[in-house]
């Protein structure tokens, strides 16, 4: 999931003109315009560091790698296995190799380097300048218990956030939540620059919605109390669909079978959205339907009974 988030972020940013050079366990290599990096990173949920591709290279290459040279200023070399990957690897004698080839121009400074240079141990041994870092509490002052409207079931900030990236939503482009609860993933739109639409069979996750909206100064774009089959009737040429409807656990679903309502939500959500338009829906298990193409499914395992599958569609 990290890795689609990454490209079709990219794609959105760059308005299609990046390219995957390669990728692996941990990781994805792309080719992007320069100046693209900050905005793409800003709106990243689920990636943890980005920045300038410096080489790879299997243990027993070491030899071969020649990396251009680093800007002016200090350095240092930070390692990271993946998930224990290269294990019987000697991670401090590849940073000795690599840090003489860089001490050679540069200076090393292990506590307050200018250039943070990251290894990354997976299937190769990467090797990047560290641009732009995740701050680890980012998406903890959006949580659920920090708003002021809020309920306990409820998407964290940074898959509300992922799910809206992986539809490639462009910035200001129309994004509705036809299911918005307390607002989630409309705060995480709203706060990329989207234009937020939101509805919902209960009026007080309507009232709840917009409060927490305002709480984090963002604004919304339009509002109603509405059942998800007459969306169609509110609403046209909606850009991207992200939701997350009631999973039936100790949620209001006003006494309908779950199953008929992602059946009539899936329908709706055809019914308003522009042609090429997308839609992000996560769900308890895999479904598809006639009135969208599903272009693929994203399992992310919550804990032992539940597995929420990320639905990507397309009009």
């Amino acid at each position: 999931m990290p890795r689609e988030e990454v490209i079709s972020c990219a794609y959105a940013e760059t308005e299609g003109k990046s390219e995957v050079v390669s990728f692996g366990p941990g990781y994805v290599i792309m080719k992007l315009p320069s100046d693209s990096l900050p905005f793409i990173f800003e709106r990243l949920a689920l990636t943890h560091s980005m920045g300038k591709y410096l080489g790879s290279f299997a243990p027993d290459e070491i030899n071969e790698f020649a990396p251009e040279e680093l800007s002016d200023g200090t350095f240092a070399i930070r390692a990271k296995r993946f998930r224990g990957m290269m294990s019987d690897v000697d991670s401090q004698k590849i940073i000795r190799r690599v840090g003489d080839i860089f001490s050679k121009r540069n200076s090393v400074d292990l506590k307050e380097p200018d250039i943070v240079v990251r290894m990354f141990m997976s299937d190769k041994v990467h090797f990047f300048i560290e641009e732009h870092r995740t701050v680890a509490d980012l998406f903890e002052k959006r949580k659920v218990s920090e708003r002021p409207f809020f309920s306990p079931i409820s998407l964290h900030p940074k898959y509300a956030r992922a799910l809206i990236n992986l539809t490639g939503a462009v910035r200001g482009s129309t994004v509705l939540d036809p299911f918005c609860g307390t607002g989630g993933i409309a705060i995480e739109a709203a706060d990329m620059g989207m234009k937020v639409i939101v509805s919902d069979f209960d009026p007080h996750m309507i009232a709840g919605t917009i409060e927490n909206l305002h709480f984090y100064g963002l604004d919304i774009l339009d509002s109603d109390v509405l059942d998800v089959g007459d969306i169609a009737e509110r609403w046209n040429d909606i850009d991207v669909v992200a939701t997350d409807p009631p999973y039936g656990r100790s949620t209001k679903t006003g006494g309908e079978n779950i199953s008929k309502i992602y059946a009539r939500s899936l329908k709706s959500i055809s019914e308003i959205l522009c042609p090429g338009g997308r839609a992000g829906v996560i769900l308890p298990y895999e479904i598809s339907t006639e009135y969208l193409t599903l272009e693929r499914i994203l399992p992310q395992r919550v804990h032992g009974s539940l597995t929420r599958y990320y639905h990507l569609f397309r009009k």
